[in-house]
């Protein structure tokens, strides 16, 4: 009985907490709008449930090129999609075929690595993580790789990224950014971008 009242005690605390303030929305609503219009982006892991079909259950990935694979249906592109619009477009993918009013959830049970690669001849090749409070350029990532090794081919310089299911590759010739002062050519780069640097032949 004590531990019915204590229970019931901080059910009432909790309620009463000052969750908003006077000038603005709550911090649960703040959070909860961020989480709600959030894009699914490549990297991502999703759980997804369809309520009383167990062996719908899955755990999948979102792939380089923004597609998960689902039992049923396949492989569906996703990435532009928020998590509701993807129980949305599930939903209305089961009701096709297989399913009767299909109640589909969609939980992100871990948010992409925000991080580039940078390979080819450089000292350090690897994975590295982007800032969170700024921008990262091209030459900013070299320089996290260590700098160019004495046989980069500089002015071949790749940056390789998929945006919306499309790669593209973007060259870079470096000595126009280092010599030339052309500042523009140090591109911004994204989540998931690949820097390549070819190894000079000369």
């Amino acid at each position: 009985m004590k531990k019915k009242i204590l229970l019931i005690t901080i059910i009432l605390l909790f309620n009463l907490l000052p969750w908003t303030i006077d000038y603005g929305p709550s911090t649960m609503d703040y959070l909860f709008a961020q989480i709600s219009e959030y894009k699914l982006q490549s990297g991502d892991l999703l759980k997804i449930t369809v309520h009383n079909q167990p062996d719908l259950t899955t755990r999948t990935r979102v792939s380089s090129d923004g597609f998960i694979t689902f039992p049923l249906l396949g492989k569906i592109f996703l990435t532009g999609l928020t998590a509701q619009e993807l129980e949305i477009r599930l939903k209305g993918l089961l009701e096709e075929d297989y399913l009767v009013n299909p109640q589909v959830l969609v939980f992100i049970e871990e948010y992409h690595p925000r991080e580039i690669s940078v390979l080819g001849e450089v000292m350090k090749p690897g994975k590295y993580n982007m800032p969170k409070e700024k921008d990262l350029t091209l030459l900013e990532a070299i320089a996290m790789a260590g700098g160019f090794s004495k046989d980069a081919d500089r002015d071949k310089s790749q940056v390789m990224r998929t945006e919306n299911g499309k790669k593209e590759t973007i060259q870079i010739k470096v000595t126009d950014i280092t010599k030339k002062g052309l500042k523009d050519k140090d591109i911004l780069l994204k989540v998931g971008d690949i820097i390549f640097i070819p190894e000079s032949f000369f």
